[in-house]
């Protein structure tokens, strides 16, 4: 059995665990500023709006209270800027928020989450120029590679603008994540494991699983109350994710096994508000059917 595990990959590199520090840029996203749209993607419940919560210092403060007891006085944090679209805005104050950032000593990665199309010149040189001082972690939220999918969901932008930020991240000797959700309406299990043979292929270093979870005030979840949508049983879900992780070359790491919002908002699917029974599902799955990463491509 293997996978490529995030957990040990930084174990490898760090010596031991490193924790992550959420932390909130204050920038807004096209998708909601009229630019795109006012709505956002379809599963976007808009939390945590726009307003950074207090300085970037103060923030890395109040994020490392809350894993202190568990990580110790040596601990490597990873400081990761998470809600919307971290790279949409002026870029003098990009810099100054990631230099913030990535100035403690124990803060080891600077890691940001944005979308592909957010990524214009003066943005990639800022990026490669910190990954020179630290190493910087970009997430696209690519979710799909199908067409259909991806106007269902609303997210603005068609694959070759995927394909152009990938490599020109690549480029840059940035670390490129990417996030896939599955369970898409419509998708089968040969279209997720075909999306994520599809970032393997496109030279991403990572990738984050998502689950397709329904949440209270998306317009995700009035298709959902509708009948118009259903979202995955547990053993389904497992059975996508080994056929992804079959299709992914065995150097990318995974950063997430699966992802779920805040449990006072699920609405659907419940049983993924148990993360550690889910987790533990998942490994016992990975166990009992031996799962090899990139077993499933083809030969070269």
């Amino acid at each position: 059995m293997y996978w490529n595990s995030l957990s040990e990959h930084l174990r490898s590199q760090y010596g031991g665990k490193v924790y992550k520090l959420a932390l909130s840029s204050g920038c807004t996203c096209p998708n909601r500023d009229g630019t795109l749209g006012r709505r956002g993607c379809i599963f976007c419940d808009g939390a945590g709006a726009f307003a950074a919560a207090g300085d970037i210092p103060s923030q890395l403060a109040a994020a490392k209270a809350r894993v202190v007891a568990k990580a110790g006085p040596n601990a490597r944090y990873i400081a990761y800027f998470q809600s919307f679209t971290n790279t949409y805005g002026p870029v003098d104050r990009l810099r100054a928020l990631y230099t913030a950032a990535m100035a403690p000593p124990e803060v080891a990665v600077l890691s940001i989450a944005t979308r592909p199309d957010c990524l214009g010149p003066e943005v990639l040189s800022l990026l490669a120029e910190l990954n020179r001082s630290k190493p910087v972690w970009v997430e696209l939220g690519l979710q799909t590679i199908h067409p259909a999918s991806a106007a269902y969901i609303r997210r603005g932008y068609d694959l070759p603008v995927y394909d152009r930020a990938a490599a020109a991240l690549r480029a840059a000797g940035v670390t490129v994540v990417v996030h896939q959700i599955l369970g898409l309406p419509g998708e089968t299990l040969a279209d997720m494991a075909e999306t994520a043979q599809y970032i393997g292929a496109s030279g991403a270093n990572g990738i984050k699983f998502h689950l397709l979870h329904v949440l209270r005030g998306t317009d995700l979840a009035a298709d959902w109350q509708a009948g118009k949508v259903r979202t995955m049983e547990l053993d389904a879900y497992i059975a996508a994710l080994e056929a992804c992780i079959r299709r992914l070359p065995r150097q990318v790491v995974i950063h997430r096994l699966t992802g779920d919002g805040a449990k006072r908002d699920l609405l659907a699917p419940l049983w993924s508000g148990d993360k550690k029974r889910v987790l533990n599902a998942i490994h016992a799955a990975f166990r009992r059917d031996d799962l090899e990463q990139g077993s499933g491509l083809p030969d070269p």
